[in-house]
């Protein structure tokens, strides 16, 4: 049977809907260089703390919190699964990953916490948005022990807040790889680009400031 160009039209929508967090690379796939060794500032710079936050497709997360002012650097990644060098959909149990360097000082980490909780259903098993598996479960890895009381203060009083347990994931990092070039920084190369988290966040996370 001939399809009218508008059942086309319809089609195509749904398939750029359900694409979700699918890589489409255009640059190298190889990866940045790996590592499983944590550290809680970058060299040089004792005022950089590190953090990483799970919190479904990493494009769109790294896009969000890339915007919060405080936030100096980031990068995607793979964390805390089997591999020691875990690549895109290996099944090696990774969680997608943005690593996130601030200035706690500009940037402190309840106040990172909260913008992050704004961007994901915290009550959600291996699911945010489209993007269903246990890859894109919720998680926050850390790097400083330090930081853990403060984590589960924060999530503890996310919880008054819901009836349903809260699933993010809290621990320390103890796996991280790199993800491959053309994750990084996926929604600045393709502003049209799949992302579950909406526009409206984005302006509110580059207006954010602690109170």
């Amino acid at each position: 049977m001939r399809r009218t160009p508008g059942i086309l039209a319809l089609l195509i929508l749904c398939g750029l809907a359900l694409g979700a967090c699918v890589p489409r690379p255009t640059v190298s796939s190889a990866p940045r260089s790996a590592t499983s060794k944590v550290t809680s500032t970058t060299a040089g710079d004792a005022n950089v703390k590190t953090i990483y936050l799970a919190g479904g497709c990493f494009w769109g997360l790294e896009k969000y919190v890339g915007l919060v002012q405080g936030v100096s650097s980031t990068e995607v990644g793979y964390a805390n699964g089997r591999s020691d060098n875990a690549k895109y959909g290996d099944g090696s149990g990774y969680a997608e990953v943005v690593k996130i360097e601030y200035d706690p000082a500009v940037a402190p980490l309840p106040f990172l916490l909260g913008l992050y909780y704004d961007a994901i259903d915290p009550t959600s098993v291996n699911r945010q948005g489209n993007d269903v598996g246990d890859e894109y479960r919720t998680g926050i890895y850390y790097t400083d022990p330090a930081d853990e009381a403060v984590i589960r203060e924060s999530i503890a009083e996310l919880q008054k807040g819901y009836s349903a347990p809260i699933a993010i994931e809290v621990g320390p990092l103890v796996r991280y790889s790199a993800g491959e070039d053309y994750h990084q920084d996926y929604l600045d190369k393709n502003p049209n680009g799949y992302c579950h988290i909406p526009k409206k966040l984005f302006d509110a996370a580059k207006a954010a400031r602690p109170e």
